[in-house]
């Protein structure tokens, strides 16, 4: 009988197995390195409990703790509020027209991550040559999520990345230093930009509003954000709208670019 059951599974049943681990992993990744993941893996145990009293056929447990689920869905809403958000964004506004792009949302099937084409080398080296001169400067690196909703606000430009030019534009005399610059892949895609600001109350009041335009472009979004303060000279990293910390230039361009593969 259990055979027979087994040549019942259809196309599906397979496809249907796919579609959720697919879905479990874009949720895992949101939530991957923020207090969110706690409560995520707290849910999957609740979850694989609940299925497992059913299994086992005992009732009252069964019902209790299904009863948990269904009540607990709107309390999961608003906890994950932000998280779907970005999972909404990242559904809307990714861009799959490149090969690429479209391989890099199922790197998991993958043993190896493709290499970024951004330059990382410049966008750092040319960040510390402005912290020592205390030049302010805001880099939003696009990764899957479109930031078309953004780059309206500014000017919208196609040139290759180099040490010199990220300088430039940031220089204080120059026309285009305000806002934020874009980069994509290996250029620059907009400058000018006017970012969302976050209204965290958890930012140090130390942090201006580029800190915080840094953080809430990437609260919305999956992008990297890598801000020089005018005031310190300092290099933040930004992602997932929190502050990562780093010990060195080195080991920060080796997370931009883990970050991006």
């Amino acid at each position: 009988m259990d055979f027979l059951n087994f040549l019942e599974f259809k196309i599906t049943d397979f496809i249907d197995i796919i579609l959720v681990a697919v879905l479990l992993y874009y949720i895992y990744k949101l939530v991957k390195g923020t207090v969110a993941i706690n409560i995520f893996i707290g849910i999957v145990i609740v979850w694989a409990l609940w299925k497992l009293t059913e299994l086992l056929q005992m009732k009252m447990i069964s019902s209790m703790v299904g009863g948990f689920m269904n009540i607990g869905l709107i309390a999961l809403i608003i906890v994950f509020q932000q998280e779907i958000r970005k999972f909404l964004l990242m559904i809307g506004s990714t861009n799959f027209a490149s090969k690429r792009n479209f391989i890099k949302h199922f790197k998991f099937l993958k043993q190896e991550a493709l290499p970024t084409d951004t330059d990382v080398s410049a966008l750092i080296d040319a960040c510390e040559k402005m912290g020592m001169s205390k030049t302010g400067a805001i880099l939003v690196i696009e990764k899957n999520n479109n930031l078309d909703f953004v780059k309206i606000t500014g000017d919208k430009m196609s040139i290759e990345i180099t040490q010199p030019i990220i300088e430039s534009i940031f220089y204080k005399n120059s026309p285009l230093h305000d806002g934020a610059a874009i980069v994509q892949d290996n250029y620059i895609t907009a400058t000018r930009v006017i970012l969302p600001v976050s209204n965290e109350r958890t930012i140090p009041l130390r942090f201006g509003l580029r800190h915080r335009a840094a953080v809430g472009i990437t609260e919305k979004t999956d992008a990297l954000c890598l801000v020089v303060s005018e005031e310190t000279g300092l290099i933040s990293y930004i992602k997932n709208g929190e502050f990562v910390l780093y010990k060195s230039l080195e080991e920060l361009t080796e997370m931009i670019k883990k970050d991006l593969t």
